[in-house]
């Protein structure tokens, strides 16, 4: 609902025709008009079109509260901030300064609006305007506490002579001050039992209790959940009582497809490509870079439970760039290209993102399975590329002796004269892409030298962004 004229008064309000409504009806009827107009619903979701976005868009039209179940960086708090879009530009409130509450104009529920709109002709009732960002609060379930998502009972106002059994002595917590507006929890199972009985009786009967204090608020709000299915279905994280009262379960995945999983990586990396030092990525080195993911997800050394976040991909794609750019800078290459020998520096992007699993991987630490991660994505990549012809004439050449070394600081234009001794790898480089720029070449080569080495048919040393491969 749009707003052209803002009412200033109770009286100027029912003139305007504002209808009030609660919040679910009010997303059910802007959902429907914008579903019906046929605009994105979601936008900046990839990958959820067939999948998930029909279980919420269902879920809205049921007016339930949801839960978002599924593995870290799948997008469900985005997509639980996205549900505010549903929601009017404004809406109006009783503007009385000693509220705790946005109340309804219409139907008040503390005791202060009701006494000032018993006590005052319309007229004289002020009336405010909440906008849509405003309505909108998220919580963190670990070390969060019934006084702050439910309330307590403030001792400061005790102190000021307030009673125990006045509703005047009570401090409300986030829940309550969402009144009208949609509250999300995150990683529910980590939430205190206690906390969790509160949650349940807001979503059975939608009043508060804090301490016994008989007060019974008719409180309207759209409450989210997410959680992880390793701790959700673990018998006891959730009071089953809860459980039962979430209205849809929102089941979220992974990208299904690679290509997919690198439109989310470049939307959410943001990286800029252009300006003083250009940067040129190549379309394999994208696909290594989401195929680590891929295969740290499937890795017998990653924990599957925890998952592998989508910001696993946008960060090391960011270091990429970052340290082609850094070449471009230092060397003056204009664009500058991204590695192999760049992705030796995904250490300090990857590590702490992955969690082990401590009896797949109790002779590895992080840095080897990360580098089992990388070495199977490049496999992975390289076979789709190259033809394996010709592949062991020049893992031959190596036997023999040679030795090329390369790196992320040696310029673009010396990898020629590096690969003299090896002609079939440079020729060979050219199926990966036919330019003849120097940059670009120089990345093929290195794909086609990671390839080799990822496929055990020559060996190499690396230490930070210098690599040597050998036999």
């Amino acid at each position: 609902m749009s707003i052209t004229t803002k009412s200033a008064n109770l009286a100027e309000l029912r003139a305007s025709g504002w209808i009030s409504k609660t919040v679910k009806r009010e997303i059910y009827d802007n959902f429907l008009a914008l579903l019906s107009r046929g605009e994105e619903l979601f936008p900046g979701i990839i990958g959820y079109d067939d999948t998930v976005i029909p279980e919420i868009n269902l879920a809205i039209l049921a007016r339930h509260d949801l839960l978002f179940l599924g593995e870290k960086g799948q997008a469900k708090s985005r997509l639980m901030r996205a549900l505010v879009r549903f929601l009017d530009e404004e809406i109006p409130y009783i503007l009385a300064p000693e509220a705790p509450l946005h109340d309804d104009p219409y139907r008040p529920i503390t005791g202060v609006c009701k006494r000032l709109v018993a006590r005052l002709p319309e007229e004289e009732v002020p009336i405010g305007w909440w906008p849509r960002a405003e309505r909108y609060a998220e919580r963190l379930a670990p070390g969060t506490k019934f006084a702050d998502i439910i309330g307590e009972i403030d001792p400061a106002r005790l102190a000021g002579g307030t009673s125990m059994s006045a509703e005047e002595a009570l401090h409300f917590g986030l829940i309550p001050r969402m009144h009208r507006g949609i509250f999300a929890i995150n990683e529910l199972p980590e939430l205190d039992e206690l906390v969790q009985v509160g949650l349940f009786n807001i979503l059975e009967e939608r009043d508060v209790q804090i301490r016994g204090f008989p007060v019974k608020f008719d409180i309207d709000v759209l409450i989210l959940f997410s959680a992880n299915p390793a701790t959700y279905n673990r018998s006891g994280k959730v009071i089953p009582q809860l459980k039962d009262r979430i209205g849809s379960v929102i089941h979220t995945h992974y990208p299904r497809e690679r290509e997919l999983g690198i439109q989310i990586m470049e939307q959410e990396a943001g990286v800029e490509l252009d300006g003083e030092f250009p940067v040129v990525v190549p379309y394999f080195m994208r696909e290594i870079i989401e195929q680590m993911s891929i295969a740290a997800r499937a890795s017998k050394y990653i924990d599957h439970q925890s998952g592998i976040s989508a910001r696993f991909s946008i960060a090391n794609y960011r270091t990429m760039i970052a340290s082609a750019r850094q070449r471009g800078a230092l060397l003056g290459e204009r664009p500058a290209v991204p590695r192999i020998s760049d992705l030796g520096h995904l250490y300090s992007s990857s590590l702490g993102k992955l969690e082990l699993d401590m009896m797949g991987s109790h002779q590895m630490n992080e840095r080897q399975v990360l580098d089992a991660i990388m070495a199977e994505a490049i496999r992975t990549v390289f076979e789709e590329y190259v033809d394996r012809h010709g592949l062991e004439e020049i893992a031959h050449i190596f036997s023999e002796g040679v030795k090329v070394e390369v790196g992320d600081m040696l310029p673009s234009s010396h990898y020629a004269q590096r690969l003299k001794r090896v002609p079939p790898a440079w020729e060979k480089a050219f199926e990966v892409n036919a330019s003849s720029d120097p940059a670009v070449r120089a990345a093929c080569v290195e794909f086609m030298l990671a390839g080799l080495y990822a496929s055990d048919r020559i060996s190499r040393s690396q230490q930070r962004g210098r690599i040597v491969y050998e036999v």
